[in-house]
C-alpha cells in the first residue's frame, strides 16, 4: 500500500494550519510544514500537531515548493500539496488513498478540483470553477517549474484526475487579501517582462506533464491575452468573466471578487510592466536593475 506525505507551505499561518491539518487527519503518514520565518504560533501549531518543521529562506514559491520535494526525496509513495489556507474538502468522493491505489501504472500525477472561496462565498462562476491543480504525485517524478508567477508541478509520467476535492477559505480580511495581490502584481509583470525580454530561462510544459488545463489557460495566456493591447485586455477579461461566464451569478460577492480579481489586478500588472519599462529607458538602466528599483525584487539573486 502506497504512503501519502504531505507538505504546507508557512509564513504567519496560525489562522489556518490546524484547520488544514486537521482536516488530513487518518489520510497521510506525515505531515510536513516548510516554514520561512513565521513570528506567530505557527510554529507551536505545527509541533503540537506533530508535524514534522523545516525552515528555508523564502526566494519564490517555485523554490520553497522544490525545497519541500528535495526534503522529501527519500520518502517512497506520493507527496500530497496542500496550502494552509486551504482544506481537504469533505465533498471528496475519494480518501487520499483511494486516488492513489486507483491511479494506472504509468501515471505520476493527479488532478484535484480546488473550490475558491471569497468574503465567505464559494466562487462557482466566472471561469472559477472547475478549477483542476496537480497537486497529488509520486515521490521523485515531480518538479515545480522555476518561475515567478503561475508556477505548475511537472511529472515524468502522465496526469490523471481524482476525485479529491480541496477548498480554499482564506480567514484573512480584505485589506491582505489587496496587499498580497498587489506583491502577485509585481512577480507576474516579471513574467510578463521577461517573455519579452527573455532574461531568465523559462521551462515548458513540453520538459515535463502538467494538466491539460493548466497547458490550455498558458496557450491562451501567451497568444491571445497577453497580445492584446495594454490597458484593454484587463477591462476585456473582466467583461469576459463577469458576464459571458456569469460571474454575476455569484451575488455581490462575485461582483467584487471578479472585479478586483479580473480587472484590478489584471491592470495593476499591465501598469507595473509599463512603469518598469518606461524607468528602464528613462534611466538608461537594464530591465533587471528596473525591476529591482521598482518592485524590490532582485531576479538575478
Amino acid at each position: 500500500m502506497s504512503q501519502i506525505h504531505t507538505f504546507i507551505l508557512t509564513f504567519n499561518e496560525e489562522k489556518h494550519l490546524a484547520r488544514c491539518v486537521e482536516s488530513l487527519s487518518g489520510q497521510c503518514a506525515s505531515v510536513t510544514v516548510i516554514d520561512s520565518g513565521s513570528s506567530d504560533k505557527t510554529l507551536e501549531i505545527a509541533r503540537d500537531l506533530g508535524c514534522r518543521i523545516l525552515a528555508n529562506d523564502w526566494v519564490n514559491h517555485a523554490a520553497q515548493v522544490n525545497f519541500a520535494i528535495d526534503a522529501l526525496s527519500d520518502e517512497e509513495g506520493w507527496l500530497f500539496r496542500i496550502d494552509a489556507d486551504e482544506v481537504l474538502d469533505k465533498d471528496s468522493i475519494q480518501t487520499l488513498m483511494e486516488a492513489v491505489e486507483a491511479a494506472p501504472d504509468g501515471c505520476d500525477g493527479l488532478v484535484v478540483a480546488r473550490r475558491l472561496y471569497f468574503m465567505g462565498r464559494r466562487m462557482r462562476h466566472g471561469a472559477i470553477e472547475p478549477s483542476w491543480q496537480l497537486r497529488l504525485f509520486r515521490a521523485s517524478k515531480g518538479r515545480c517549474e522555476q518561475r515567478w508567477m503561475d508556477e505548475h508541478i511537472l511529472v515524468e509520467g502522465e496526469v490523471g484526475r481524482c476525485g479529491i476535492v480541496i477548498s480554499d477559505k482564506n480567514l484573512n480580511p480584505l485589506t491582505w487579501w489587496t496587499q498580497k495581490h498587489n506583491k502577485y502584481a509585481s512577480l507576474e509583470a516579471i513574467e510578463v517582462l521577461n517573455s519579452i525580454h527573455h532574461f531568465m530561462p523559462v521551462e515548458e510544459f513540453e520538459d515535463g506533464q502538467a494538466s491539460s488545463q493548466a497547458k490550455v489557460k498558458r496557450f491562451i495566456k501567451l497568444n491571445i491575452y497577453l497580445k492584446l493591447p495594454s490597458g484593454v485586455r484587463a477591462g476585456l477579461y473582466f467583461l469576459y468573466r463577469y458576464m459571458l461566464r456569469l460571474g454575476f451569478l455569484d451575488g455581490k460577492e462575485g461582483f467584487y471578487f471578479h472585479l478586483l480579481q479580473g480587472l484590478w489586478y489584471r491592470s495593476l500588472v499591465d501598469a507595473k510592466v509599463l512603469e518598469i519599462a518606461d524607468y528602464s529607458k528613462e534611466q538608461n538602466i537594464s530591465i533587471l536593475e528596473a525591476i529591482r528599483i521598482c518592485t524590490g525584487i532582485d531576479v538575478r539573486s
